[in-house]
């Protein structure tokens, strides 16, 4: 009988600890908490990459982009792909390259993909100050633990995606920003003020958000900027035609998904 009871308390203890670890809180750090030394240099300049992606690496970046184009307000709003939480996950699995990968290698996919270049040198300046912000970010979750709003939301549509209509969505709602032919908007010593959605400055095919379902999850989370939220069947049209517009190859796509656990809504 005691046996049985100290394994029951046992139970209940381990299933409140993985409630609690479910429920990681978002609180990330705010930006005047950085340190003046030189471990909070580190994590000025990751953070100063992270949004000024193009002008600050720019041998690494063919895209017209930015780490924050996607990783909105400076890589901290939930349920847009934050990286509040991201350096206690890894290393993680990854079925894109059916292996186990680092967050450094995380990164390079990034450059090599969403911002169509090459990756960063491991024991670079760029990568370090990257990993520094990643982890100052971090710094309050548990290692191990996923925090609330990681990655995005899935979102499912009544009906299949039109782009047909998602062309009008997208006239109506997103080329005020991103403009009629995708172009985006850069500033004044290529900055990016709005990403190209598409064509020779965007993402290449083999970046996340090029996929239908990661696109439209995105859209409906956090577009328009300022705007009236698109419903989950706008934000599937909008992505469904936006995605499909020409832009760059990747030649490495052949070596994606070598277990056969390919996603459904991946273009190649």
């Amino acid at each position: 009988m005691r046996v049985s009871i100290v394994l029951v308390a046992l139970l209940l203890l381990a299933s409140a600890g993985a409630a609690r670890a479910a429920d990681a809180p978002w609180a990330p750090p705010a930006t005047d908490t950085i340190a003046a030394d030189p471990l909070g240099d580190a994590i000025s300049f990751g953070q100063r990459i992270a949004e000024q992606t193009s002008a600050s690496v720019k041998a690494n970046v063919g895209a017209g982009l930015s780490c924050t184009s996607c990783h909105l307000q400076g890589a901290r709003a939930p349920n847009a792909s934050p990286w509040v939480g991201l350096w206690g996950v890894y290393p993680e699995y990854d079925p894109r390259s059916g292996q186990v990968i680092t967050l450094s290698d995380r990164i390079n996919e990034c450059f090599r993909r969403s911002m169509n270049g090459k990756p960063l040198r491991l024991d670079s300046g760029a990568m370090r100050g990257l990993l520094s912000f990643i982890w100052w970010l971090s710094k309050d979750v548990p290692t191990g633990v996923s925090v609330t709003g990681r990655g995005f939301k899935s979102i499912e549509a009544p009906h299949a995606a039109d782009p047909v209509k998602g062309r009008t969505l997208y006239t109506e709602r997103c080329a005020a920003c991103h403009g009629a032919s995708g172009q985006g908007v850069t500033g004044a010593g290529g900055q990016v003020v709005f990403p190209a959605l598409w064509g020779s400055s965007s993402f290449n095919i083999g970046a996340g958000m090029a996929r239908l379902d990661t696109a439209a999850a995105f859209v409906k989370a956090k577009m328009p900027l300022g705007g009236v939220p698109l419903t989950a069947q706008e934000a599937y049209d909008v992505a469904a035609y936006f995605t499909r517009q020409p832009r760059p190859d990747f030649k490495a796509k052949k070596g994606d998904w070598p277990n056969g656990d390919k996603p459904k809504d991946a273009r190649y």
